[in-house]
């Protein structure tokens, strides 16, 4: 197992609680509004652009993707954008330097949101250091099998006060809902359905009734749920749920429509979602 990089204490020793936690702690009764976008796309440099315009607007927490060129989990819309960020020459070593640059401008989590075989040609070391120097306060990393993550990823990810997200499905059993509720920090993502991305109209009984089962289970750490929220009536559904909602797929096909325009495509998701944040 690596060693902690000799300069960890000063790199965290200036961090209050870790803005993940800070973020549920006092959000109240509020239902957070989260979104994901991958970042190089739709330009190299619209990175810093729509985490400013996001958190000008009132958006809780962003997940910033690492593009990948196999995203399993993903659907066509979030496999186009990878594939353009990657063409635009977008890198895990540029990402981090961009989100340097506006570190100190950054007050909301960020997530870095991507797959295990980049992280591991970075480095775990390297990529949870480089987190910790660019503000990043956590990571979702869809094919990190859990054991894996309880004892190579989590003991370094403690070190650096990052927190690693874990996705759970409908086919998740209760018995690893419940151990996962037990060994994470952060909060839990609750994935809609057992597809890949994609925006839907509504979530259908079998959906309400896999939301109804979880609420049942009572789970200490919070939810938010992910996958296929893209209108009213599915960010209803999901605030109704959990503590929030993650928007993907529907903010990145705004961005694409809007050549990269983050206000503009802000202000037809919130039209679409028919919600107004309390900054405006």
């Amino acid at each position: 197992m690596a060693e902690a990089h000799p300069n960890l204490q000063s790199l965290i020793s200036n961090l209050k609680m870790n803005k993940i936690n800070q973020l549920f702690a006092h959000s109240g009764n509020n239902k957070l509004l989260s979104l994901y976008f991958c970042a190089g796309c739709p330009t190299l440099d619209s990175t810093a652009d729509i985490i400013l315009a996001a958190q000008r607007r009132g958006i809780a927490m962003l997940e910033v993707g690492i593009p990948f060129s196999d995203p399993l989990a993903d659907g066509p819309v979030i496999q186009e954008a990878a594939t353009k960020a990657l063409k635009n020459g977008m890198s895990l070593r540029l990402l981090f330097s961009q989100l340097r640059e506006i570190k100190h401008q950054v007050n909301i989590p960020l997530v870095m949101m991507g797959y295990l075989n980049p992280i591991l040609h970075y480095g775990i070391e390297e990529f949870c250091k480089s987190c910790v120097e660019s503000g990043v306060s956590g990571a979702i990393i869809p094919d990190l099998p859990f054991d894996d993550y309880q004892r190579i990823v989590k003991p370094i990810a403690d070190r650096y006060d990052l927190r690693i997200i874990m996705l759970i499905t409908p086919e998740t059993s209760e018995q690893r809902i419940r151990f996962i509720d037990e060994n994470t920090d952060g909060f839990i993502y609750m994935v809609s359905s057992a597809a890949t991305t994609g925006a839907q109209k509504c979530f259908d009984e079998q959906k309400q009734e896999y939301f109804r089962r979880i609420n049942q289970m009572q789970l200490k750490k919070p939810r938010m749920i992910g996958f296929g929220i893209s209108n009213a009536q599915t960010l209803q559904a999901a605030f109704n749920n959990a503590q929030g909602a993650i928007i993907g797929s529907k903010f990145v096909t705004l961005l694409n429509d809007t050549a990269g325009d983050a206000d503009k495509a802000l202000d037809r998701l919130f039209d679409a979602l028919e919600w107004q944040s309390a900054t405006e």
